[in-house]
């Protein structure tokens, strides 16, 4: 079989009146897939295990019940949606250099993967929006996000979500693309539909989300500056930390996702110019490198915040004790749930930003 470069992309790909996937096939080097395998194979182990561990947290944790993590456990969920469905059949896929599953699963792997990106980052734009109503409007925060609210924003997402990816099922966008062994978006079906797609579910969300945290940087620093000495809001050091956790997951996604969405764009804008000028290996290291986004936000929560970190342990030594479902870690077991996002408040820690 000849090896067709990737200025030929529109032959890898497959729709419903397109030919079998089984016959869309690639000759690359044995490395080249054994490497693309192992990848995939360590992102679905971290991913399952770390987002297991995330909701596991929140579950056993009072402390780690509230409004805040209501949006990190839906990210987790998120996250693992690919994990369990789409990333087992790409693997597949890889090991058959080929798609051998039919057309229904090509469309429901496709289907989740699109449920997962975009619930991801409308998860962290709710995230966002938390934090800034947190720090920047406390005195409203109680109010927007009581239990019952929270709840409703976090479905309210998830409708969202769905309502934004159904659309694809009538524009014939899922395809089979043999480069990536993925049934995936593709980019060049309706130019206009993929310029809609990468404005409203990546560059409005990262426009945002940039604001959000923006914001809240500017009246950290003039806190801690004493710009507004009438008017300090009153943060915990922890409080602060949490914020740069959700910061962080919010720019690794954009960096994991950016190149991906740019490539879209910069096809749908142009597709006969700029078709012809993307080099295989730079479509497929996007593709993988957005994949690899859905194992790191765990990572994240067990690197930067101490109390999740203390949990993921407590968890593990529950695991293998059998106790993980019978035991609430948390010290005060008639705690109630808090409202505030931040997860390591106690009574006698509060203080000003000025002395973070």
């Amino acid at each position: 079989e000849d090896e067709r470069p990737a200025t030929g992309a529109s032959s890898h790909r497959l729709n419903s009146s397109a030919q079998d996937p089984a016959d869309v096939v690639l000759s690359r080097p044995p490395w080249v897939t054994t490497t693309l395998g192992c990848f995939l194979i360590f992102t679905i182990v971290v991913d399952i295990l770390g987002n297991l561990l995330v909701i596991f947290s929140v579950y056993r944790n009072k402390k780690l019940r509230n409004a805040g993590n209501i949006f990190v456990v839906s990210l987790a969920v998120a996250d693992l949606v690919v994990a369990i469905y789409p990333y087992p059949l790409v693997l597949t896929s890889i090991f058959h250099n080929g798609w051998n599953l039919g057309y229904v699963h090509c469309q429901i792997s496709g289907f989740l993967m699109g449920v997962s990106v975009i619930g991801s980052i409308f998860n962290i734009t709710g995230i966002a929006i938390n934090r800034y109503c947190y720090i920047c409007h406390s005195l409203k925060y109680d109010k927007l996000y009581s239990d019952k609210n929270s709840v409703c924003y976090v479905m309210l997402i998830w409708v969202l979500t769905v309502v934004a990816i159904v659309p694809n099922l009538f524009v014939g966008s899922l395809q089979y693309d043999a480069r990536v062994y993925s049934c995936t978006f593709e980019q060049s079906a309706s130019s206009a539909y993929t310029i809609a797609v990468v404005f409203f579910h990546f560059i409005l969300p990262i426009m945002i989300v940039t604001y959000c945290y923006l914001r809240i940087w500017i009246l950290v620093i003039q806190v801690r500056r004493r710009v507004k000495p009438d008017n300090r809001p009153k943060l915990t050091p922890h409080d602060v930390r949490n914020f740069v956790t959700m910061f962080v997951v919010f720019v690794l996604f954009a960096v994991c996702w950016a190149p991906l969405n740019f490539i879209g764009l910069a096809v749908a804008i142009k597709p006969e110019v700029v078709i012809p000028l993307i080099p295989e290996w730079l479509f497929v290291a996007s593709y993988f490198m957005a994949y690899f986004n859905s194992c790191l936000n765990a990572i994240v929560y067990g690197v930067l915040n101490q109390n999740f970190r203390r949990e993921y342990k407590r968890i593990v030594v529950s695991v293998c004790t059998a106790r993980i479902f019978f035991q609430d870690s948390s010290n005060d077991a008639g705690e109630r749930l808090k409202s505030k996002p931040s997860p390591l408040m106690t009574n006698n820690n509060q203080v000003k930003v000025d002395s973070v």
